[in-house]
C-alpha cells in the first residue's frame, strides 16, 4: 500500500527527499525498497493509537531543523492513498509559495449539504444539527468541504510549532470525489480497488 504514496511523490518530481516515519521494520524495509529513506525510527509514543498528525510531523520537523531552513516546504502524505495523483501534490506546493498560508491540504466537496444533516437520539428520533436550515433550499446553501486525508503541505516552521491545520491559515486543493476514498474497512478497500481500476482505464494518473 505505501508504495503508491512513494511512487506518486517520486512522479511529482518536486521533492528533494522522500522520508517515511515508522517504528515498524517491515514497513521500513518495504519503503526503502521503493526508493524512500527511513533515517530514524519513530518513537513508541508517536506510534500508538493516540498520536496525531501534528505530533508526528513536529517530530519530523524538529529532526530536520538543523539541516534545512525554517521556510522549507514539507508535505505529509498519508500512506494509505492509492488514488493520490501527482498533479494535486504539485498544485498544493504552488499554493504554499504564497506566504499567506501556513498549510495547504487536500479536500473534497461534501456531496450533500451538511446544514441538512441530523443525528439520531437514544430513541432513534431525528435531531437536526442545524434546525435553522430545515426549510432552506439546498441550492441556496453554501458549498462545504471535508479533509480528503491525502496530503498536508506546510513549512518546517509551521510543523515544528504545531500550528493548527484546520483552524489556522489553511487553504485547499480540491480533489474530485471520484479520486478519493477513506479506507477504514474491507468494503472501503474493495471500493478503492474499483475506483483505482477505473481511473487507470481513463488515464487519470499523471
Amino acid at each position: 500500500m505505501i508504495s503508491y504514496a512513494i511512487r506518486v511523490a517520486q512522479e511529482s518530481q518536486i521533492f528533494d527527499r522522500i522520508i517515511v516515519s515508522t517504528d515498524d521494520e517491515e514497513i521500513a524495509a518495504v519503503s526503502e525498497s521503493f526508493g524512500a529513506s527511513v533515517p530514524w525510527k519513530r518513537s513508541s509514543e508517536l506510534a500508538d493509537e493516540f498520536a496525531t498528525t501534528l505530533d508526528v510531523m513536529q517530530d519530523v520537523a524538529t529532526r530536520l531543523a538543523s539541516e534545512v531552513a525554517a521556510n522549507t516546504k514539507i508535505c505529509c502524505i498519508y500512506p494509505a492513498t492509492p488514488l493520490l495523483q501527482a498533479r494535486y501534490i504539485q498544485a498544493g506546493a504552488s499554493l504554499l509559495q504564497d506566504d499567506a498560508w501556513d498549510y495547504v491540504i487536500s479536500a473534497v466537496r461534501n456531496t450533500s449539504p451538511i446544514q441538512r444533516s441530523f443525528l439520531l437520539s437514544e430513541s432513534d428520533a431525528i435531531k437536526l444539527n442545524f434546525p435553522e436550515f430545515e426549510l432552506a433550499r439546498t441550492q441556496d446553501l453554501p458549498i462545504t468541504y471535508h479533509d480528503a486525508g491525502q496530503f498536508y503541505w506546510g513549512s518546517l516552521n509551521s510543523w515544528e510549532n504545531k500550528s493548527s491545520i484546520l483552524a489556522g491559515k489553511t487553504t485547499i486543493v480540491e480533489i474530485p470525489s471520484h479520486a478519493t476514498v477513506d479506507i477504514d474497512n474491507e468494503e472501503d478497500w474493495i471500493f478503492a480497488e474499483n475506483l483505482y481500476s477505473l481511473l487507470r482505464e481513463n488515464d487519470e494518473f499523471r
